[in-house]
């Protein structure tokens, strides 16, 4: 068993689509009933739950004609439209015949790049959770294009575990957690139970080459686990199909992995896993060499004299990226002033009115080991 550090009340629950499909790829009404049974039983117990599931595309393209799973865009969009109709339908369903309701939400990755957004989406599932809805959360496949599409259901359930303050962000998958080596090769290898730092070995051994969990998508999974630690947030892998998988889950007996940061490591607020997560960067800042270690190791606010240039357009209140000059990304940070009002304090040497960037409002990259603006 794997002792909790807390008692966990606030749940996200990703279910992936290998896990609510058949064999022939269209939705399992077995798997969703055991799945929407197994969270009912977490609301009877008081857990406040929100769901990210897969699906819609499995459950929509026999409706539209298509005889073997879609391949193209607007196909998989189109069967996406249909089947996510029905796939809520279904949850619906379930959950009523138990006493409870769910709502729909349909995200793309602009919500959460837009602040005001960020916040309404934030305020509307804080109310559904406290009220004991069940949200019911999926990317808005009908109309997203690639280049604004979080890239998978992972991603998307760990920023929404970040942006509601979860206790816990569960990941269902058809494989049983993260192992130190492919378990299909390697007769040795060992499942990891718990782990409390994302390692260049763990990343290796989760999308490495010749890796079958990485062709499985784990190493999207520890991108998403990483989001979540970096938060404050517990997270774990284990297999859709274990018995009381998501109970024994949370209570920390379940086979699987577990992901649990060591309490002195560092942890975002709110604001700043907005900027570090989900902001759009409007421009970059490039540090003087003298001042960047003072902002990495000291914690120092960067003064408008750490500038050396500045590049792009931007407003006052904005995101960008800090730079060195080898073209390192130190962090993310938002602005104090317009690009404009920047160069003209450089030029004028007016360098110490305000801080260009405050410490709380700007994120080192270095801290987390991962990239900002996932």
């Amino acid at each position: 068993m794997v002792e909790q550090d807390r008692k966990i009340k606030r749940v996200v629950i990703k279910i992936g689509s290998s896990s609510l499909t058949s064999m022939h790829g269209e939705i399992s009404r077995r798997k969703l009933e055991n799945l929407a049974n197994q969270i009912v039983a977490l609301k009877d117990a008081g857990y406040e739950t929100a769901v990210v599931s897969s699906g819609a595309v499995a459950a929509g393209y026999r409706k539209l004609g298509c005889i073997d799973r879609p391949t193209s865009l607007p196909e998989k969009q189109a069967a996406a439209s249909i089947g996510q109709g029905l796939l809520m339908e279904s949850y619906s369903e379930l959950f009523l015949s138990h006493g409870y309701v769910a709502s729909q939400i349909l995200i793309t990755r602009s919500d959460f790049a837009n602040e005001n957004r960020y916040n309404n989406m934030k305020n509307t599932l804080n109310v559904l959770l406290e009220r004991g809805i069940i949200p019911i959360i999926n990317e808005n496949d009908t109309i997203t294009v690639d280049r604004l599409r979080f890239g998978d259901n992972d991603t998307l359930s760990a920023k929404v575990a970040a942006l509601i303050e979860a206790d816990q962000l569960i990941i269902l998958s058809d494989i049983d957690g993260l192992y130190d080596a492919n378990p299909n090769t390697n007769p040795d290898a060992k499942l990891l139970d718990k782990v409390r730092e994302i390692t260049p070995e763990i990343e290796a051994a989760a999308g490495g080459s010749g890796s079958a969990v990485g062709t499985g998508g784990m190493k999207s999974k520890i991108s998403a686990v990483k989001i979540a630690m970096a938060s404050g947030i517990d997270s774990f892998l284990g297999k859709a199909d274990s018995e009381n998988i998501l109970m024994d889950a949370v209570t920390g007996c379940a086979r699987g992995t577990y992901f649990n940061q060591d309490p002195e490591g560092f942890n975002l607020d709110n604001n700043q896993q907005w900027i570090a997560f989900h902001s759009g960067p409007e421009g970059e800042v490039i540090l003087r060499p003298e001042s960047r270690a003072s902002i990495i190791e000291d914690r120092k606010n960067i003064l408008p004299s750490d500038i050396l240039q500045v590049k792009g357009r931007f407003g006052e209140g904005a995101v960008v990226r800090v730079m060195d000059v080898d073209g390192e990304e130190i962090g993310l940070g938002r602005m104090n002033y317009s690009s404009v009002k920047l160069e003209e304090t450089l030029i004028e040497e007016e360098c110490e009115r305000k801080e260009a960037i405050e410490q709380d409002t700007f994120v080192c990259s270095r801290d987390f080991a991962l990239p900002v603006s996932v």
